[in-house]
């Protein structure tokens, strides 16, 4: 359910004033259930990661500290979970959060929690994604029974459209970013970038898709089929749907945010800007 190699973000969600004042105390449940506060801490370490190869590629061998400190200040970690939190309680207002507590609280749900958490961390290193990624490529080539269970829970939970789309999104916050920070000719449009992200779209599904994948194989590898199987069935009732849109909607605006103030913060080095 939860977003791939697109670093979290931050971001003030807006609430009306009586929601604001009174959210549904199974909203926390089930944030800590779902243990998004560790999931915030690998976003943060990802999104770190990521902002240092935006600043290779614009500064080279040379990053200079002022860089670093900003994308630092952009993952602020505290930020980040607080707004990750009314993110996810702003998304479920007014839904029964109880099935979906029961189900992550419990086996097999609380499993595939810790799985996703592990593998996620795991995948901070280069060396672990490679190996997944070859992992999966060959499971896929052989249709392993693994995989299209796999392949089945991805299409319960619609990962592949939606992670493109996210992916597509926050590309295209980016370079809105620095286009709002004096990056681009004069004569550049938000229309002339959002033509360019979707001349990126065939590039993006497959690396989304590779990375789905091998992250979802390498991840359920310890699980059952039978454990796998109730993912899949909790996925396909009005609660797991409900779960998958309200976390990627949760997150989805946070990431074009957080993307957005990277785009910002490397206009103003082109631009010639203090950071």
């Amino acid at each position: 359910m939860i977003h791939p190699a697109v670093p979290a973000l931050v971001l003030g969600v807006a609430f009306s004033p009586a929601f604001a004042q009174s959210p549904d105390p199974d909203a926390h449940v089930l944030f800590d259930v779902l243990s998004l506060p560790e999931m915030v801490e690998i976003m943060r370490l990802e999104g770190l990661a990521y902002g240092a190869e935006i600043g290779a590629g614009v500064f080279g061998e040379a990053v200079p500290a002022e860089w670093v400190a900003a994308v630092e200040a952009i993952y602020d970690e505290d930020q980040m979970l607080a707004d990750a939190r009314d993110a996810l309680i702003s998304a479920t207002a007014g839904q029964d959060l109880q099935p979906m507590i029961a189900f992550f609280s419990q086996a097999p749900g609380d499993s595939f929690i810790r799985l996703e958490t592990t593998a996620r961390r795991a995948l901070l290193h280069d060396d672990v994604e490679t190996a997944a990624k070859e992992a999966a490529a060959i499971a896929m080539a052989d249709q392993t029974a693994r995989y299209l269970q796999i392949k089945e829970f991805i299409e319960a939970n619609d990962l592949i459209e939606t992670n493109v789309t996210a992916a597509m999104n926050t590309t295209y916050s980016f370079y809105l970013g620095m286009l709002d920070g004096g990056a681009f000719p004069g004569e550049t449009t938000a229309d002339d970038l959002l033509r360019d992200v979707w001349t990126r779209e065939t590039e993006i599904r497959t690396n989304t898709t590779e990375w789905v994948y091998s992250f979802l194989l390498m991840a359920y590898d310890p699980v059952s089929d039978a454990d796998l199987e109730a993912y899949i069935a909790f996925s396909e009732t009005g609660s797991g749907q409900s779960l998958n849109r309200a976390i990627f909607g949760a997150f989805d605006d946070m990431f074009d945010d957080i993307s957005h103030s990277l785009g910002l913060a490397a206009a103003r080095y082109v631009s010639g800007e203090s950071l």
